[in-house]
């Protein structure tokens, strides 16, 4: 983990005016250290030796200049954190978001990085990074001020300044390591319990929710102790450094001392010498302990970065065309498999009602993912319209898709606003002519949102909810029952109003009665539109014009 990371300041661009400012009222801030120290040498030099009155009121004036300047350094320094962190944020969303849902790490581990990992970096860029300039700055000014008031300590601070980076550097190589395993800890954690408070009703039912807590206590024991270790280097190596620098300014003072005893300093010189020598050693003790207060940050950071190189496959320019949907000869292959998990050939004509059939494993989810622009395949292509799959404009292309998964993803929102969640809100020209726009404008209150409703099913429910289409749900739709979820599903595109169709087992989790009002929902969506759907049900097979099945493989991943 180096001292500067070029990666993290070429993302905190934005962030440079406000890191120039911390660092130039740092600079200010050192100067009126020096002035403040010169003129109370005076001051108490004048009081005890000459009995003169010193000039208070200018004294007062410095030290009320101290406080305003360090007042704006740390405005400037937490507007500089903010900044980057905003910045940095914005830029891993967008890459995840790039990325799709095929490409990305556990949602646990990438919450923990978006939210605690980068809120870590405070201390990097509101302290760390300004006062590793100030660590040079700072004792140049003083030593500055010192030299022609005393060589002897000048040259005493100056030989004994270098020891203070020097054993920082070396308690830093130990403690990197340390800091990599706490924030990888903390990340396989936040993915465990998310996973855990996810599964919990089936935990239950299973008899394994106990099991399940003793293994978060386990790895939250680990990650405490880990936590623990880094806490105790950090606090070992702040030991050393103050002691470094208590026994580099007891060095200095007893220099002092021998040699105003002995007449060879006047007391001015040597209460200047006293007052400053401790700011000398300052910044690089405060460098020492904001870098292990900024370690959590740079290992979130590095993580981070590794999202952001992660390669994005070129995306196309050119708008699809009506026309039939190859697969020729695709094959998806997933990582540490050594099977391949979906090997496919198939044509869908356009109006077409297609199923996908075969065992649980055969690929058939993959198979439409690969159809989405989540999942790209090793080999093989998917062309629509003659038009490779990768050459179409990837926003446009799903623009033209409609898609109903086994387990529809709800907003903490109101029913309304997730109904309408990816509605499109201005006209595209790339829309098919033979099809409604997938595009159109359409108003919440508007007849096709209501439309949309009572065709999916949802109007049948929502008088009996509290406030109707506004009534808000919770996490993943809580309120709502399985069969309800799919319902506002089928009415996200009934409202879309897309030529193209992609259904993923829409009842593979309803009872009976609840999957035959469904399939009813789904006949009437998929009339003139081309559907693909992944199914195991007799019944819904049934309304397919045409039926292939994939084969299955062994170690494959649907």
């Amino acid at each position: 983990m180096k001292p500067i990371n070029p990666k993290l300041l070429a993302y905190g661009r934005s962030t440079r005016p406000y890191l120039v400012a911390t660092v130039a009222l740092g600079a200010v801030h050192a100067a009126l250290l020096v002035a403040q120290a010169t003129l109370l040498a005076n001051a108490i030099t004048a009081v005890f030796l000459h009995g003169d009155d010193p000039s208070w009121l200018l004294l007062a004036l410095v030290i009320a200049a101290r406080a305003g300047v360090a007042w704006l350094q740390e405005l400037a320094s937490a507007r500089s954190a903010a900044a980057v962190k905003s910045e940095l944020r914005g830029k891993l969303v967008a890459q995840l978001a790039a990325l799709g849902p095929g490409r990305q790490r556990p949602a646990g581990e990438v919450a923990a990085l978006v939210t605690h990992g980068l809120d870590a970096l405070d201390d990097y860029f509101a302290k760390y990074l300004p006062q590793l300039v100030l660590a040079l700055l700072v004792p140049a000014i003083v030593l500055t001020r010192l030299l022609p008031a005393d060589l002897t300590a000048t040259v005493t601070i100056a030989v004994t300044l270098p020891l203070i980076p020097l054993f920082m550097a070396l308690i830093g190589m130990h403690t990197e390591a340390q800091n990599r395993r706490q924030f990888r800890l903390l990340a396989r954690l936040s993915h465990h319990f998310l996973d855990v408070v996810a599964g919990l009703p089936t935990l239950k039912l299973l008899g394994r929710a106990k099991a399940q807590a003793g293994i978060i206590r386990r790895i939250s024991a680990e990650q405490r102790a880990e936590t623990m270790r880094t806490l105790r280097t950090a606090f070992l190596s702040s030991l050393v450094l103050e002691l470094l620098a208590t026994l580099s300014v007891a060095l200095v003072a007893v220099g002092i001392g021998l040699r105003l005893v002995a007449g060879h300093l006047d007391l001015e010189t040597a209460l200047l010498v006293l007052i400053l020598a401790p700011e000398a050693y300052r910044p690089l003790r405060e460098v020492g302990a904001n870098y292990h207060a900024s370690a959590e940050g740079l290992a979130a950071a590095e993580e981070a970065f590794a999202i952001l190189d992660t390669p994005v496959p070129p995306a196309g320019t050119r708008l699809p065309v009506s026309g039939p949907i190859v697969f020729d000869d695709v094959e998806v292959r997933y990582p540490g498999r050594a099977e391949p998990a979906l090997r496919l050939t198939a044509t869908v004509e356009p109006g077409e009602i297609v199923a996908l059939t075969g065992p649980s494993g055969c690929g058939k989810s993959t198979a439409l993912s690969v159809l989405l622009g989540f999942v790209t395949p090793v080999s093989g292509q998917v062309t629509v319209g003659g038009i490779p799959l990768g050459e179409l404009d990837p926003g446009v292309w799903r623009r033209w898709i409609a898609w109903v998964p086994q387990r529809p993803h709800l907003l903490a929102a109101s029913l309304r606003d997730n109904i309408t969640l990816g509605l499109p809100t201005s006209a595209n020209a790339a829309a098919p002519s033979s099809a409604p726009s997938p595009d159109a404008a359409v108003s919440p209150d508007a007849a096709p949102f209501h439309a949309a409703a009572s065709a999916a099913g949802v109007a049948e429910f929502v008088a009996g909810l509290p406030d109707g289409y506004d009534t808000l749900l919770g996490d993943a739709g809580t309120g709502l029952s399985a069969g309800q979820r799919q319902r506002v599903a089928l009415a996200r595109a009934f409202l879309r109003d897309a030529p193209i169709v992609l259904l993923d087992e829409p009842t593979a989790n309803l009872d009976e009665v609840t999957a035959a009002e469904v399939m009813t929902s789904i006949r009437e969506l998929a009339r003139g539109r081309t559907v693909l759907m992944a199914a195991h049900r007799p019944e819904l097979i049934s309304l397919a014009d045409r039926v292939i099945t994939v084969g299955r493989i062994p170690a494959g991943c649907s």
